[in-house]
């Protein structure tokens, strides 16, 4: 798998797509094989600001979609699959459905990054990527007004919850250089990107000036870093793109993702060595004997989890009441033989798990299973 790093942000309209566009050549053009997912599948915009022309993509031999390229970058995009002017009139499910296949069966081939370009806000294909793909890490993209800021710390927040590395933040529009007499105005205020990431204690990857250029590379499908090289929003986007290259590591802990089939023990992960000092919520390995669910923690802390008492601590919708968090789940009704068939991770933060009474929607968040180690369930 390549470095997958989300660019995201709290609101629309602060340029993150033109980051995005514009980081990922810049990357190529220090040697990187990159592609970018454009996966704002209600809004596409990549392929414009690539130059991509409108047209179905070819498929491979095997049945993959085969992206488009330009600039040395590769690309997968929603607008490749649609009219122009056709909207994707499209309910959580199918958006879901795209999200994946566009990274999943795409012939990305060898890829060193791999950026995905995310829509506003913290709903449906944030969390989807949090839960499906292995992230190296996500990047924050905000202007310095008051308003995005606020925004954007949502963003950082919910990325912090889901256990995606936040590798930094990005202030765009950060200040405007009159041509002539070379006076900076601050249009959207000033330092704002800085001081919240020294805020929330994650790098602060660079400002990028407001260039008209920007606006007419982008209708014209050259991106600046190519079209004026020697301009100071071109410097600040190597400068990102530099660092980015090679910021952030692997999340610690066993692999992802993974879907195992326990009776079988098919697909069962790797486990990885305890680092002195490790992250506690991070899971190390896992094992399943006599009904209960072993679990080893990357800090050395070991559990073991009868697969009732799993069972019973389900708290999906079917289970607990959304609002009030008042069981539904009747104890009585849950065999006491009742086994797991299948456990797979959920992105870096969770398990799903599935029993033989074919329950198979609820999501173990790494800090409830930790908390079941000292707190007996109620009700049971």
């Amino acid at each position: 798998m390549p470095r997958m790093i989300a660019i995201s942000s709290g609101k629309g309209g602060v340029g993150k797509s033109t980051v995005t566009a514009n980081i990922a050549v810049a990357m190529a053009d220090s040697g990187l094989r990159v592609g970018v997912v454009d996966a704002d599948i209600y809004g596409p915009s990549i392929p414009r600001m690539l130059g991509i022309a409108a047209g179905k993509p070819a498929m491979s031999p095997d049945q993959k979609v085969i992206p488009a390229e330009a600039y040395g970058v590769k690309v997968m995009s929603m607008a490749m699959l649609s009219d122009d002017d056709s909207p994707a009139i499209l309910r959580g499910p199918m958006v879901t459905k795209y999200l994946q296949m566009f990274v999943r069966q795409v012939e990305w081939g060898a890829l060193d990054v791999l950026l995905l370009d995310l829509p506003p806000g913290t709903g449906d294909i944030q969390l989807t990527l949090a839960q499906a793909f292995p992230l190296t890490g996500a990047v924050v993209v905000s202007t310095p007004q008051d308003v995005s800021l606020k925004i954007a710390r949502r963003g950082l927040r919910m990325m912090e919850q889901v256990k995606v590395p936040i590798l930094g933040v990005i202030e765009n529009m950060s200040g405007f250089t009159c041509p002539d007499c070379g006076t900076v105005t601050h249009i959207f205020h000033q330092g704002g990107g800085e001081a919240i990431a020294q805020e929330l204690d994650v790098d602060f990857l660079g400002k990028v000036p407001l260039d008209p250029t920007v606006v007419d590379c982008g209708d014209d499908g050259r991106p600046l870093v190519r079209a004026a090289p020697d301009s100071p929003a071109a410097a600040a986007y190597r400068s990102i793109a530099a660092t980015l290259a090679w910021t952030g590591g692997d999340v610690a802990g066993i692999a992802t993702p993974f879907a195992w089939t326990v009776a079988e023990g098919v697909e069962k992960p790797s486990p990885v060595p305890i680092a002195e000092g490790g992250p506690p919520d991070r899971l190390a390995a896992l094992d399943h004997a006599d009904g209960a669910l072993l679990l080893l923690w990357s800090d050395g802390t070991d559990q073991r989890l009868s697969e009732r008492d799993l069972r019973l601590a389900c708290q999906c919708a079917q289970c607990r009441d959304e609002m009030s968090g008042k069981r539904l789940l009747n104890p009585d009704t849950v065999p006491l033989d009742i086994r797991l068939t299948r456990v797979w991770s959920v992105g870096n933060y969770a398990l799903g798990m599935a029993f033989n009474d074919g329950h198979d929607t609820g999501i173990y968040v790494y800090k409830a299973l930790q908390a079941m180690a000292w707190t007996e369930l109620e009700d049971v």
